[in-house]
């Protein structure tokens, strides 16, 4: 069996890569590439693979990203770190998901749930997973439990997502805040990338809810959102160049 690895973390792909042959002695593990990009190019350059491993979230976006850019044959077996609320899609359209870590068991259930597919399935399979890809991943209301209520929030009314005491929020473009039941890192992998911004540990942005951006000390930027913010927003040196690429790259969605 030959298998392509998509992991941006070097620790979590040798530890995969190592059960992996504790697991299925006959392996080939082909490559392993660390990005959408590297992914893509060596997805159009080479031989589908029997089967791929695949990181949801990679060093330069969503790895829902490389379905936009080229065809997709093999059948994929994620991999993600994030909680159980993030993985209901994968849940649904996936062969199968490994939450991180990994151990020998999960890997070995998951290729076993692939190989006892009939050549039916794998190809309703596939159609499910390109469904799912084509958008994003992403989540398009959220249900909020507030007392003895549960009240719909679109993602189109989100200004930003706070994390402060392991508590998340979200407020709206109105004002309104909303408490959510997940955290910030399962909320930015069903969060549209094009109109959601992970800026720091602590906030996710709208590009719509982005009102005015001034630089700062240290090669920093702040943020004033159309909304009052519980802090200062700030943006890290290190994301500055990503942030403005996704501020001007796209017109927010209507």
């Amino acid at each position: 069996m030959k298998v392509l690895l998509i992991e941006d973390e070097t620790a979590a792909a040798r530890n995969l890569e190592a059960i992996l042959r504790q697991t299925e002695p006959d392996i080939e593990v082909l490559a392993t590439t660390e990005s959408v990009e590297e992914s893509v190019a060596w997805l159009r350059s080479h031989p589908t693979p029997d089967l791929i491993f695949m990181d949801i979230h990679l060093a330069d976006g969503a790895s829902f990203r490389i379905f936009d850019q080229t065809e997709v044959e093999a059948p994929v077996i994620f991999t993600t770190a994030y909680d159980r609320y993030a993985l209901e899609a994968f849940r649904v359209n996936s062969i199968d998901y490994l939450l991180k870590p990994l151990n020998a068991d999960d890997v070995a259930r998951a290729i076993g749930k692939w190989r006892r597919l009939t050549g039916a399935e794998r190809t309703e399979y596939g159609s499910r997973l390109r469904r799912m890809a084509s958008d994003n991943g992403t989540e398009r209301v959220f249900l909020i439990h507030v007392r003895d209520r549960i009240v719909p929030l679109p993602r189109e009314e989100i200004a930003y997502c706070y994390t402060s005491n392991e508590k998340v929020t979200a407020c709206t473009l109105a004002g309104t805040l909303y408490p959510l039941d997940r955290t910030l890192e399962a909320l930015h992998a069903v969060l549209p990338p094009d109109d959601f911004f992970r800026v720091n540990r602590q906030f996710i942005v709208a590009r719509r809810a982005v009102q005015e951006i001034a630089v700062w000390f240290g090669g920093r930027l702040t943020l004033r959102l159309t909304v009052d913010t519980p802090e200062r927003i700030v943006v890290p040196k290190a994301r500055v160049p990503e942030f403005k690429v996704w501020l001007r790259s796209l017109h927010p969605a209507e």
